[in-house]
């Protein structure tokens, strides 16, 4: 006969794991150790120059990552799934840091490419294998002396903290839609996304470039949902009837779910 207390233990054991797994289906993307790079920056204290990039999210300030951004070296930037992934960078090891080694926290909206006619080790800086930050300058201020030019930084992977829902910004014609996917919260990054008219099955869409996605296909007059994968955490969500049946090309339409 089972006692009393190991059936306690039992129920207790049970308890724990069922807690255990609740927690890990609901805690989403979770910071990676702190790795060690290095860190520039580019353009003025405006960000003006930060404009735009690899990714396509275009104005930063208008699609809301604003100036806390970083073209990201190749390794890094991973053929454009590094796009909107999040970092906590903080100068070490250098006189140039602030005192108490702050960390800023940035979002990857740009390559910074490779530049073959200089030395990995003296000016080319983003040339594989080397994971290098190349930051606006506002961010780059926040953690050490701009004049440095260059330092050693700590940096590790973060959650990226979004309000609202994914945001879908169309392009493309009548027979060719691409999508830039932006405000993504959790790992900040895209895998792979299907997109389904009112009148359609799921259609994959393939990757463009940067954080944009196409398929060639009719989907005029109807209404857009969407299917959406992260690269990192294999995660996959919906967003029905995101667009609506008269949506236009030009225009930025809002999901009502996101990653975490």
């Amino acid at each position: 006969m089972v006692s009393s207390s190991t059936r306690g233990l039992v129920f207790l054991f049970i308890y724990t794991l069922m807690i255990m797994r609740k927690t890990a289906a609901y805690a989403g993307f979770q910071p990676t150790a702190w790795s060690l790079a290095h860190a520039t920056f580019y353009g003025d204290e405006t960000a003006s120059e930060t404009m735009g990039g690899a990714c396509g999210y275009g104005n930063l300030f208008s699609t809301g990552y604003g100036t806390d951004t970083a073209a990201l070296s190749t390794t890094l930037f991973n053929n454009g799934y590094g796009c909107g992934t999040c970092y906590q960078i903080r100068c070490v090891e250098s006189s140039a840091c602030y005192g108490g080694s702050p960390f800023t926290t940035v979002t990857a909206t740009n390559l910074c490419p490779p530049n073959w006619s200089e030395d990995s080790n003296a000016g080319g800086w983003c040339n594989p294998p080397r994971t290098h930050f190349d930051m606006s300058k506002p961010a780059f201020m926040k953690i050490a002396d701009w004049k440095a030019g260059i330092v050693p930084v700590m940096y590790r992977r973060v959650p990226c903290v979004k309000r609202g829902g994914l945001e879908f910004s169309l392009q493309g014609n009548g027979y060719w839609l691409l999508v830039y996917v932006m405000n993504v919260g959790g790992g900040g990054d895209i895998g792979g996304i299907w997109v389904k008219g009112s009148r359609t099955g799921w259609i994959a869409m393939t990757h463009n470039w940067g954080a944009s996605y196409q398929a060639f296909s009719t989907l005029g007059g109807q209404s857009l949902s969407f299917k959406i994968t992260s690269y990192t955490t294999k995660e996959t969500i919906m967003g029905w009837n995101v667009a609506p049946s008269d949506w236009n090309v030009g225009v930025t339409y809002k999901a009502s779910v996101n990653f975490h």
